[in-house]
């Protein structure tokens, strides 16, 4: 965990720098002149003397000694924000591969732990085995410095660099070291096009005259609200303690009236305990609102941005000086490899970029964890403890179970799981169904009926499916009439054809995968409909035999699509008694378990956004009247399906475009399905409107999940890139979701989760394998592993005597 770097310049300057990025100052974008590409860059100036930008100097003249490096630096050598920092294992490997002088310097002043604590509501929780490496911030410059001079660098301190024009003009290369606030992006800061994003939290950096014997977290509920300590040793006698609450609890308690002194003193005073009542110390410490950076590019000419001048991450998951270092080590490496500067750049970016995109992914993931903290405290501790520490999703069951396999067998314990089960096999019960196991095999367009009647081809798809260990099985979206469907080769639920050709997929299931559900998804296409089979061309409408389309407001999905007509109020109670009769046929077809389809822009999930809902009358406007009619549809199906066996509903819990459906909404239409009789809550995102621009990433739906589960206190289904069984038991485990479902991973193996099984070393209920297959229930062997090891190796020819 670093200190985020607030750049080079001092609070004045960074303060002045923030206003120009908020007020969207538009400074000139005159591109620096060209320079000669048939060389590597010899004159460079850095300006920043961070560690990004210290590593950067001393890594570009220990590889090219004749190189004119200059670093600027407008603080003194001794002036640093934050107390300690730490490296990870990955970090310093590329540090001591690089420059084994800087690692050697670095080593002998860490301090190292393995232990994590969590203390909440009087109870600590310890998870060890993490393998911590930290020193004090200064130190580290002053290694830095050290090295620097040593190789003949050029440190100019309380120097303002020249203008950034001068230093493009009169240098090869130029790079923007200067820190969040950096002055050299916004000169080009059209070209480089970077993207703030404030954050709910305030926090301040401080420090302790001990050493935490752990890294350290400990939760405080006051009167005020919640706040949290993040703490961690940097020497032998001392620590960095930062203090973070959502910024209503900062005002309510006070803080904002508070100068640096007395918010340190309060801060003491509210984690005594975890202080053993001694005090804390500032270095002008001051509150502040933790920002995303994102920027388009990276690099305009030879100027090129480093660490937090190009991107930021959240301190929760140590990553600013990590972020910087490695950057280092990157550009460097680019500038040696590559024949030309720009290629060099352009490598760097490329190589970076992604790896930084998933970082700040995570990083986004444990803010937001922080920052909604109040909504996991009545989590039994060990969960808690659990749920706090994968809380990135970077650190999951399995990292837990190697590193402290005492600590997750007690949080499995806890949650329920028998001996020697991993949580995706414990059972779970929605209404009168058991089952056996966590994983859903999510539905799944196959576009592969004819009139709507599924044929051979889902017989065969649902029933591999069905024999590979998942506790449920679902349909595609199974339209409840012709003109509900999507495309020619959806399946239906509206003729007794279609309802007897649906009995005999379930029998097989429930004949040859005995305890496996099967559930079906009823949906209607609304204006989404009449469009071509996927791989003919996704939403593109038919070239011929189009059917008239229907939606709560006349607003075709994307332009060139059909525009639908406006459903009257005698069309909604037949598109009701349409959903009625198929949930029937649906029930008399013996399926286990039905999923009224809300989301995805199909009809149902039409009007419950505001972006496609535009009604004036009693279906449209306010939340509770964009419900009606879903509302009205799903208590039409809850009176015709069986009383024992569960519904769900799938909503669309964001729909990624400005304007539409927000997280609060989505807890409330989740609470209303529930309040109507709905057994869990199928959370999906998006694909309501084509301008949508999803935040793609591994889990990337489950938050959506989670919040639901939490808040409207019903339970629920997660989906959304969740690719390893890995990933569902660390979900589950975690309290984030019920049940997962899984679309692609079963479309790669219909046996994923016997596999999952018999990887984890797991025989048990929860995952049988089927009697024609038990024979198959250990990985065939791919070659021979026994080949004897040379023994013996020779240099050089014998000489006999």
């Amino acid at each position: 965990m670093s200190s985020t770097r607030e750049g080079a310049a001092g609070p004045e300057a960074r303060s002045s720098a923030d206003q120009r990025l908020r007020r969207g100052a538009r400074p000139a974008t005159t591109a620096p002149p060209p320079h000669d590409d048939r060389d590597h860059p010899h004159r460079i100036a850095i300006v920043g003397g961070g560690p990004g930008g210290l590593y950067t100097a001393a890594l570009l003249k220990r590889l090219a000694p004749d190189r004119e490096v200059t670093v600027y630096e407008r603080n003194a050598p001794d002036d640093t924000f934050g107390f300690g920092v730490v490296l990870s294992d990955e970090t310093l490997g590329g540090i001591e591969h690089a420059d084994p002088v800087v690692y050697e310097a670095l080593t002998a002043h860490f301090v190292r732990w393995d232990d994590i604590d969590i203390v909440h509501r009087n109870t600590r929780q310890t998870s060890g085995g993490h393998r911590f490496a930290a020193l004090g911030r200064r130190r580290l410059l002053e290694i830095l410095h050290d090295r620097c001079r040593d190789l003949g660098v050029d440190l100019r301190f309380r120097a303002d660099a020249p203008p950034t024009d001068h230093l493009a003009r009169t240098h090869d290369l130029v790079v923007a070291a200067d820190g969040v606030h950096s002055a050299t992006r916004e000169r080009y800061r059209d070209a480089f096009r970077p993207h703030l994003t404030p954050h709910r939290c305030r926090y301040i950096w401080l420090a302790a005259d001990f050493a935490f014997d752990a890294f350290r977290f400990e939760i405080a509920e006051t009167e005020h609200g919640v706040m949290q300590l993040h703490g961690y040793p940097y020497a032998p006698d001392a620590s960095t303690v930062i203090v973070e609450m959502r910024e209503e609890v900062w005002r309510a308690a006070g803080f904002d009236e508070l100068d640096e002194t007395e918010s340190t003193a309060r801060c003491a005073k509210i984690f005594t305990d975890a202080l053993g009542g001694r005090p804390l110390r500032s270095n002008k410490s001051a509150w502040t609102t933790f920002r995303t950076l994102v920027t388009e590019r990276w690099s305009h000419g030879n100027v090129v941005l480093l660490g937090d001048a190009a991107h930021t991450a959240h301190f929760s998951i140590g990553s600013g000086t990590k972020l910087a270092v490695e950057d280092a080590l990157a550009l460097v490496s680019c500038l040696e490899e590559r024949p030309t500067l720009q290629e060099a750049l352009t490598a760097y970016e490329e190589e970076r970029r992604p790896v930084v995109a998933s970082t700040q992914r995570a990083a986004k993931a444990s803010l937001e964890w922080f920052e909604d903290l109040e909504r996991y405290l009545g989590q039994p501790p060990r969960q808690f403890a659990f749920n706090l520490l994968t809380r990135s999703r970077r650190v999951t069951h399995e990292n837990l179970r190697l590193r402290d396999a005492g600590f997750t067998g007690e949080v499995e314990r806890e949650f329920g799981c028998p001996p020697d089960t991993p949580p995706m096999f414990t059972p779970f019960r929605l209404r009168g169904l058991t089952l056996r196991n966590r994983v859903v095999v999510s539905p799944m367009d196959m576009y592969s009926a004819t009139d709507g009647v599924p044929g051979d081809f889902h017989l065969v798809h649902l029933g591999a499916r069905a024999l590979g260990g998942a506790a449920l099985v679902m349909t595609e979206m199974v339209c409840v009439s012709a003109e509900g469907r999507i495309t020619p080769g959806c399946a239906g639920l509206y003729t007794g054809r279609q309802g007897r050709a649906w009995r005999r997929i379930t029998d097989f299931v429930h004949d040859s995968a005995p305890g496996t559900a099967i559930g079906v998804q009823l949906g209607h296409s609304g204006r989404k409909g009449s469009t071509r089979l996927m791989w003919e061309g996704m939403d593109e409408p038919l070239p011929d035999g189009n059917w008239p389309l229907v939606a709560p407001s006349p607003l075709p999905y994307r332009p060139g699509n059909q525009t639908p007509r406006e459903l009257s109020r005698a069309e909604l109670t037949d598109v009701r008694e349409q959903f009625r009769s198929a949930a029937a046929r649906a029930a008399g077809a013996g399926f286990d378990l039905l999923e009224l389809h809300c989301a995805h822009g199909y009809l149902l999930s039409g009007f419950l956004s505001p972006l496609t809902n535009h009604r004036t009358d009693a279906y449209g406007g306010s939340l509770e009247r964009r419900l009606r009619f879903p509302l009205e549809v799903f208590d039409a199906v809850r009176e015709v399906w069986p009383g024992e066996r569960p519904m769900t509903v799938r909503v669309s819990a964001t729909d990624w475009a400005e304007g539409g459906t927000s997280a609060e909404e989505a807890v409330a239409i989740a609470r209303a399905f529930a309040a109507h009789g709905a057994d869990a809550i199928d959370v999906s995102t998006g694909q309501v409107v084509a301008g949508e621009r999803p935040e793609f990433g591994r889990s990337y739906q489950t938050p959506y999940a989670d919040r639901i589960r939490h808040e409207a206190g019903v339970p629920v289904i997660a989906v959304g890139a969740i690719s390893s069984w890995d990933d569902v038991n660390s979900l589950v485990l975690a309290g984030r979701t019920d049940l997962c479902a899984l679309a692609r991973p079963h479309l790669y193996d219909p046996h994923w989760t016997l596999h999952a099984a018999a990887e984890q070393g797991y025989d048990g209920p929860g995952a049988p394998w089927p009697a024609p297959y038990r024979a198959g229930s250990r990985p065939p062997r791919t070659g021979r592993t026994d080949a004897p090891r040379p023994r013996l190796t020779l240099h050089g020819p014998r000489q006999d005597a």
